[in-house]
């Protein structure tokens, strides 16, 4: 049996320190100076993936969740591991073609699929693409091992489209061992995940891989994807380590039985549209990508560097002909390659103590080579389109820290972002024009708060910042009454102010935050046609609102977690914004009656959603009750964790995620009845 050293064990541990484990919080001794109080716990955050700031004394809207607190699940879905987080919104399509579609303070409301207007990164790298677009389905949901939310004006310093941050951060591998998944549910879906770590004394070895499939709630719902990870860790010396990521995600069969007018959904809402079947609606990705990172720390200095390379393939065929000659075509064949660099330094003086200096550098570059053809009733037909598109981006940030006294603190930053976008047009003919073209984009960004620490366990902040967001370059492909690339699309800007109070005890944490975003250019849908989206700035827009959450340990074997949202997102003629709900909450009820036995009981509600500009269509509010039992039983070096979870208890009907000013009036997605999910996870330790 091969066990892991000391030395190793110490030399992976750190890795852990970002990923919210709990470390003594910070108060106040007699003195005067900063000391560690054993009965008080806080998280950290993370700036840069090498220095960590305790959350409860940085002047930001931070929520950080391990997955091990949410539900179990299938883990198909990044609904399942941000359910409860306040201020996000995760909407559920029920159609693995699309993908889960995430809002934060109503930031990426727009995204007709993926993600837009929220940055995505896991362990450090960025999954976000150069020009802001997004997709969760291309990592392994079950390798986070913590997730944290970054809102407000400090997620302005990461950068463009960053109206708030996702981190996902998975555990270093500790001991030697094999994990086997087996999970099934409704809908024929089943998926199966063998993962093994492999730990020496100065590195270690993660090889992962899963497989799933699904019949689907509806018809014409099908899907299969497979996904393969590995990860190589390697200390270099005392206080460096290298990490070696590759990500290989194929879905080669994704059907998309596409959204429902009201009308539909309300008559039957596990039905197909016809005209899925006639033009056999499907997708098929396939998604690369291959990392290296190096961490050097060392008391007072720190730096790291990661470089990134990907490949996305994406063939999808879209539910009309496409046969116009000065049209797109109806056959979507991509072939994108992105790379890029991020480098940051940290400081601290040792003859300073009281000021933090990071800064930072990121280059990145993305290639899409984009086809369109006529969607002969489910065969490719001509070619339509032929044109080849280039996204270059630079930015660089610095942020400065102050604490003049102990219960004092002080942070400020700026980044500069510069975005090129250029499309060289090859199909040329009477009927298309030449649609060659390109647009430069550039801001500054910017925030400043201060934290007062009432005492050791209360502190208040305020804090206020500009933001930039640049439009994707799907975004400017299209434009109405004319093709060619959308030049009349600019990047949005916004300025957010945030007050907040952060409370956390021995057996409970609290946090309340109020939130005020004037955004000038706010991208938004302007029409959703027969699939092509196209997109225009709206003139002003104005989002405010409150996020209270909270966990506490109610006694012995009961503990709770709660989160309520209300976000007033407003055009400047007083219509909602589209795709955001007013109100939302979570409660989840945890007990544990013996120290191998969990329940867990979870309600969510929802306001009803405008689904377009004129708030004319409207998803109806919905309330989910879920329930879940897990049972762990060990055997020497053999732990067995079996789970059942009753999704939907009620089996409300109810809209899962709206498609934006969809002009088929094909605006609602249906929400998944009620199911039972079933897993069974093996863990053997070597």
């Amino acid at each position: 049996m091969v066990r892991p050293s000391k030395s190793a064990l110490a030399i992976f541990a750190s890795a852990s320190l970002s990923c919210g484990i709990s470390t003594p919080a910070i108060s106040q001794d007699n003195s005067g100076t900063l000391a560690a109080s054993d009965d008080v716990t806080i998280e950290r955050i993370e700036i840069t993936a090498t220095q960590r700031l305790p959350s409860q004394t940085t002047p930001a809207a931070v929520s950080n969740i391990t997955t091990d607190e949410q539900l179990p699940g299938m883990r198909i879905d990044a609904a399942e591991v941000l359910a409860g987080i306040a201020g996000v919104q995760s909407d559920s399509r029920a159609n693995y073609a699309q993908d889960t579609r995430i809002t934060l303070r109503g930031f990426g409301a727009r995204s007709a699929f993926g993600v837009r207007g929220v940055l995505l990164r896991l362990d450090g790298v960025p999954l976000s693409m150069p020009d802001g677009q997004a997709q969760t389905s291309s990592i392994l949901l079950d390798e986070a091992d913590n997730v944290q939310v970054i809102r407000g004006p400090l997620a302005a310093i990461y950068g463009n489209a960053a109206g708030g941050v996702i981190h996902w951060r998975s555990r270093t591998p500790q001991v030697t061992q094999t994990d086997v998944k087996l999970l099934a549910a409704g809908n024929n879906a089943r998926r199966a995940l063998v993962q093994h770590d492999w730990v020496a004394e100065t590195q270690a070895l993660r090889i992962a891989g899963a497989t799933f499939e699904t019949d689907g709630p509806r018809p014409h719902n099908r899907a299969e994807r497979h996904q393969v990870a590995a990860r190589w860790y390697q200390q270099l010396d005392e206080n460096t380590r290298m990490i070696v990521r590759f990500d290989n995600n194929n879905a080669p069969f994704l059907q998309d039985p596409s959204s429902l007018t009201p009308a539909a959904w309300r008559e039957d809402p596990e039905q197909t549209v016809e005209r899925a079947f006639t033009f056999n609606t499907r997708k098929r990705i396939h998604h690369r990508q291959a990392s290296v990172s190096v961490e050097h720390e060392t008391p007072h200095q720190a730096a790291d560097v990661s470089a990134w390379r990907g490949w996305r393939d994406v063939e999808q065929y879209l539910p009309f002909p496409g046969s116009d000659l000065s049209g797109d075509g109806a056959v979507i064949d991509l072939r994108r390659d992105f790379t890029g660099i991020d480098a940051n330094y940290h400081l601290r003086l040792p003859t300073l103590p009281q000021w933090q200096l990071s800064t930072g550098l990121q280059l990145a570059e993305q290639n899409d080579r984009r086809f369109g053809y006529v969607n002969d009733f489910g065969r490719r037909g001509e070619v339509r389109r032929n044109d080849d598109g280039t996204v270059q981006t630079e930015s660089a940030y610095a942020l400065l820290q102050w604490q003049p006294m102990a219960r004092w603190k002080l942070m400020t930053g700026v980044r500069y972002n510069h975005a090129e976008f250029s499309v060289a047009d090859f199909f040329v003919i009477p009927e298309n024009p030449d649609d060659s073209g390109a647009a430069s984009m550039q801001q500054f960004s910017w925030m400043a708060g201060v934290n007062y620490a009432v005492s050791d366990r209360w502190s208040v902040f305020v804090s206020r910042g500009n933001g930039f967001e640049t439009p994707t370059l799907t975004e400017l492909a299209y434009r109405n009454g004319g093709t060619g690339l959308n030049t009349e699309l600019g990047p949005a800007t916004n300025q957010q102010w945030e007050i907040g109070s952060k409370w956390q005890a021995r057996d409970w944490q609290a946090r309340f935050t109020w939130f005020h975003i004037d955004t000038a250019n706010e991208i938004v849908v302007d029409q959703n046609n027969e699939g092509r989206t196209t997109y225009t700035n709206a003139e002003q827009t104005q989002r405010q609102g409150v996020e209270l959450s909270m966990r506490a340990h109610l006694a012995a074997n009961w503990s709770t977690r709660a989160s309520a949202t209300y976000t007033d997102a407003r055009y400047s003629n007083d219509a909602r914004l589209p795709g955001v709900a007013q109100q939302q909450a979570y409660w989840q009820l945890a007990w544990q009656p013996y120290a191998q036995t969990d329940v867990q009981l979870v309600g969510e509600y929802r306001s009803d959603v405008a689904a377009n500009d004129s708030n004319g269509v409207v998803a109806p509010a919905h309330t989910l009750w879920h329930l879940a039992v897990q049972q762990q039983w060990r055997y020497h070096n053999l732990q067995l964790q079996p789970w059942l979870k009753l999704h939907n208890l009620t089996d409300r009907e109810y809209v899962g995620s709206v498609v934006v000013n969809q002009g088929s009036g094909r605006a609602f997605e249906p929400g998944i009845g009620r199911e039972v999910q079933v897993g069974l996870h093996l863990n053997y330790l070597w």
